[in-house]
Parts: structure tokens; sequence; C-alpha cells
């Protein structure tokens, strides 16, 4: 699957445009987590267990959209964007969505 956050494929034409595709994951803060971070806060430096946290939620927000494209028969996802919102106090959403296309070679 080509994911690009452009609106065209190097090399390639769109030949279909499939429509909007989603993949979204809720997360939680940990309160082991919040105590690291409010000592790093202190001290300075990356709060590393927030930094895989997020990273973990972004795949798996990719990974969703992807299986969603896959099922319309999609080959490419284009105009990628992430978002974020806040759902209630410690949890939050990681929003992935672009536009399922079908590309070929030019």
């Amino acid at each position: 699957m080509i994911i690009t956050t452009s609106d065209t494929v190097a090399g390639k034409r769109i030949v279909e445009t499939l429509g909007l595709v989603k993949g979204n994951t809720i997360r939680a803060r940990h309160l082991g987590r919040d105590l690291l971070a409010a000592l790093r806060n202190v001290v300075g430096g990356e709060v590393v267990d927030y930094t895989k946290m997020l990273a973990e939620a972004r795949e798996q927000a990719l990974d969703r959209m992807v299986a969603e494209a896959e099922k319309r028969g999609a080959n490419a996802i284009v105009t990628l964007r992430f978002a974020t919102s806040m759902l209630m106090q410690g949890a939050a959403e990681l929003l992935a969505y672009g536009t399922a296309v079908v590309v070929e070679g030019e």
C-alpha cells in the first residue's frame, strides 16, 4: 500500500478515487507513566513511555486505515493526515485519515 501526504503519487496516475478512509484508536494515560512524566517535567528530558505510546497509537490508526482501504480495493492512500482530540481527562483519540485511490504506472 502506497501512503502519501501529497495529492498525487510520483510516477503513478490515479485511475479511481474510492473515498475517505480512516483508522483510529483511543488511548488512556497510565498512573505510573504520569508519575514518571511529572518527574521528567521537573528534571527535563524526553518522556520515553509517552513517546512509545503515541508511536504505537499512530501505527495502530494507520493499520486500521489501510485495512479499510484494502477492503475497498485501493492500492494507495493520498492526502494522509493525523488528528488528535481529548475525549476526557487522561484519554485521547488519534485519528489517521486520507483518500483511498487506485493508481497505475504512467
